[in-house]
């Protein structure tokens, strides 16, 4: 079972994502704090999902980061705005390094379609 961390403040968001990634057979592993959660993604996960605008720790410095400790490690990147846009935050992500953008609101099927684009390319490709 593949393992998701999953960085977001916004405690019913990642509760509502943890319940629909548990029902699509992923692992979620949902961190105290951000820097535990670089900790826990450099030695276990399979995919990091990332909010841009937190407290501590942000999007931007936990990819570049994680782009260090673990360069082909997919990472999602998920942001509402905060200081600036969605899309501005988002549009970091990308020359960061991040595998995949959504900005909120989502709906959480678009989430799961990421990660399994992402985990498992063949699986979301049409049989022949």
């Amino acid at each position: 079972m593949p393992r998701i961390l999953l960085l977001d403040d916004d405690e019913p968001l990642r509760r509502a994502l943890r319940l629909s990634l548990h029902q699509a057979g992923y692992e979620v592993v949902e961190p105290a704090s951000g820097l535990h959660g670089l900790m826990v993604a450099a030695q276990a996960a399979d995919l990091i999902v990332t909010d841009m605008v937190m407290p501590g720790i942000e999007g931007v410095e936990t990819i570049r980061t994680l782009r260090q400790l673990r360069p082909q490690l997919p990472i999602i990147a998920i942001s509402g705005g905060g200081r600036g846009s969605a899309l501005s935050y988002l549009q970091i992500a990308t020359l960061l390094g991040a595998s995949a953008t959504l900005e909120k609101p989502f709906e959480p099927s678009d989430l799961c379609a990421a990660i399994a684009r992402l985990l498992e390319p063949d699986r979301t490709m049409p049989p022949a």
